[in-house]
Order: C-alpha cells, then sequence, then structure tokens
C-alpha cells in the first residue's frame, strides 16, 4: 500500500469525475469539488503494483468518468516513453473497468481522448500535467500576462499564460528542460549532493559524500519551509520527518557522526542547500521571462514549495502580485491541484 501524504476525506458522492495525476513517486487524485487525494508510490518499484492502487482509489470515489494526466512514463522501469505511457494507460483502463467508468487522457495540446487515440500517439500524453494546471493558473489570475511557479516534491514548473490558454515555449521535457520551463528540482526529493560539493557543518566547510544520506526536504525542514510530520518515513533514511532527523541526515551526508552536530549546525547547512536551489529556480525564471520582454501582471504559486519560490521569485527580481494556491484553495487541494485542475476541465468548470 502506498503511504498517505494528506488528503481531504468527504463522504464519497455517487457518480462525478475522478482525476488521476499519476507521477513518477506519487499518485493523486481529485473530483473538482473539494476532495482529494495523494499517497506516495514509487512507480520505478512498484509499476506492477499501479492498476490495484488506482483501481483501490477509484473504488472508493464510484465516478461515473475518469480521466488522467500523467508524468510517471519517464520512470525508468519502463523501456522508453512510449512504453510508460501505455503501460500507464493499461493500468488506467483495468481500473475503470473495475469501476464501470469512461476513460479520457489528458494530452499536451490540452485535450481528452479516449486511450486508443493515446496509444496510437503516446508522446501526446507525456508529461501534460503542468499544461493542465496552467489553465486553471490562467482562470485564476485572468490578467494578460502571469506565470505560473509550481514547486512540487520533484520539480519546478515555471509558465507563462494569458487570461485565456498556456504559453508555453516548449511542450515536452527535453524542450521544457532547455527553455528553463522545467526545472529538475523540488523542495523533497531532490538529493543534496545535486545542489552543493560541501556543506559548512560543525565550525568548517566540509564535503558531502556521494551517497544518498540527505535530501532538499530536510534542508526545508530546517528552514520551515516544510511541515514536520513524525508519521511520515517519506524521507532518504525512511525515519520520521522531523527537524531532529533532518539534523541527523544532514550529519550523515558529510560523515559526522549525529551527537556531534548541534541544532544551529545544520540550520548553517540547510541554508547552503537552499540558497543553492533558490538560485536555480530564480536563473530559470529570469530565462522564461527574458524570451517575453513584458512586465508580469501577476504570479501564480502552485504546490508545497513556497517559501522556496517566493524566494526565488524575489532573488529573479519580479514584483508583480503573487496569488497561492494553498491559500486560495487549501493545503490539500493545492498540493493535488493538476488533478484538481483536471477534474474541473473534465466536467466543465474550468474552460
Amino acid at each position: 500500500m502506498g503511504r498517505a501524504m494528506g488528503h481531504q476525506r468527504l463522504d464519497p458522492p455517487i457518480g462525478g469525475v475522478l482525476a488521476f495525476d499519476v507521477g513518477g513517486a506519487n499518485i493523486k487524485a481529485a473530483d473538482g469539488r473539494g476532495r482529494v487525494h495523494a499517497e506516495t508510490f514509487e512507480l520505478w518499484r512498484r509499476s506492477d503494483e499501479l492498476a490495484d492502487r488506482l483501481t483501490a482509489i477509484a473504488a472508493g470515489w464510484r465516478p461515473e468518468r475518469i480521466v488522467a494526466t500523467m508524468t510517471g512514463e519517464i520512470a525508468d522501469c519502463y523501456a522508453d516513453r512510449p512504453a510508460g505511457v501505455a503501460s500507464i494507460v493499461a493500468a488506467l483502463q483495468s481500473a475503470a473497468a473495475a469501476v464501470e467508468a469512461d476513460l479520457g487522457i489528458y494530452l499536451v495540446d490540452g485535450r481528452l481522448v479516449a486511450p486508443a487515440v493515446v496509444l496510437a500517439d503516446p508522446l501526446a500524453a507525456a508529461a501534460s500535467n503542468w499544461h493542465v494546471l496552467t489553465r486553471l493558473a490562467a482562470a485564476i489570475a485572468d490578467c494578460d500576462h502571469g506565470l505560473l511557479v509550481d514547486i512540487g516534491s520533484t520539480t519546478t514548473d515555471i509558465v507563462r499564460f494569458d487570461r485565456r490558454r498556456p504559453l508555453p515555449y516548449a511542450t515536452d521535457d527535453v524542450g521544457r528542460m532547455a527553455s528553463g520551463e522545467l526545472v529538475y528540482t523540488g523542495i523533497e526529493r531532490t538529493p543534496i549532493t545535486a545542489l552543493v560539493r560541501s556543506l559548512p557543518m560543525a565550525g568548517c566547510r566540509r564535503p558531502v559524500a556521494a551517497e544518498l544520506y540527505a535530501r532538499a526536504q530536510d534542508a526545508w525542514l530546517l528552514l520551515g519551509g516544510l511541515p514536520e510530520n513524525a508519521a511520515s518515513s517519506d524521507t532518504a533514511d525512511g525515519r520520521p520527518a522531523t527537524r531532529d532527523g533532518a539534523r541527523v541526515r544532514l550529519a550523515h551526508q558529510v560523515l559526522l557522526e549525529p551527537a556531534d552536530v548541534s541544532l544551529d549546525d545544520a540550520v548553517r547547512a540547510a541554508e547552503r542547500s537552499a540558497d543553492v536551489q533558490v538560485r536555480l529556480v530564480a536563473r530559470a525564471i529570469c530565462r522564461v521571462l527574458a524570451r517575453e520582454g513584458r512586465a508580469l501582471d501577476r504570479v501564480v504559486l502552485s504546490g508545497h514549495g513556497s517559501l522556496l519560490a517566493t524566494r526565488a521569485l524575489e532573488q529573479a527580481g519580479v514584483s508583480a502580485p503573487v496569488i497561492c494556491l494553498e491559500e486560495r484553495l487549501g493545503g490539500a487541494i493545492s498540493r493535488a491541484a493538476p488533478a484538481h485542475a483536471l477534474a474541473l476541465v473534465a466536467s466543465g468548470a474550468l474552460p
């Protein structure tokens, strides 16, 4: 079973829409009416269990229609993206059949289509969740020149929009990384070793070991960008997601004994890691905005990396008014925002 990351439970309505966002590390679901679900699911390790997990979630929802977007097709359990798309679609078909629901798949051009259409052109469905989320941002911001900054556990999406639609420079992962619209850094899963080669710790600068002892999650736990969750073991070492646990993991990252590393030491190391991550995101924001040259009317923040996003926007010199989806929609819906947006599209509530 996957580990629940936080969800809002309401009495499940019969009928309606269930929207899935199937990622490589998480499954998220929403009905567009306030009910959401999110759980950790390491697809690269458990791809053979995906159909069962989707079916279990759908069984509790009892929808008439299931719609889905995905990013998990890039997981290295699949030979390539087309194989990943086909496998995820097959799992969704199994879940839809089990609850006798229709199934639609979201494409990167904004259409919802039948599975047969996706299987004929699988890359059109690959990594499409940013597109539907930007449609939600555009509707909420209602401006001529807006920017979405969505920071999740693994990646950051930076997309321009106007009051009607997303305005991306590229639509696939390769192109979006080249344009700055996709940054492979996130608030939780990014290894510390992907950010820094050394950390200030216990009185001096110390090289980091090339091992996954700590993640960005630990830095932001220490800096207040993520809440502590003693019940969660979704961490680099499988121990609780607490500030003290983060201190221990950062000590391990530089091979010090945890007893020799104070909380203040760990916070200083966390600031160093966070500063590097902020620069990565700020540079990408600048690259995306430089192509257009027009001043922004509004920025929409999504995901649960709002502190990272706020610091990056400040460093990038962006002064436009900010709309935070977490404040507007609530934390649970914001964390599953692509699924929520997709449910709204499928029900006709979002153009």
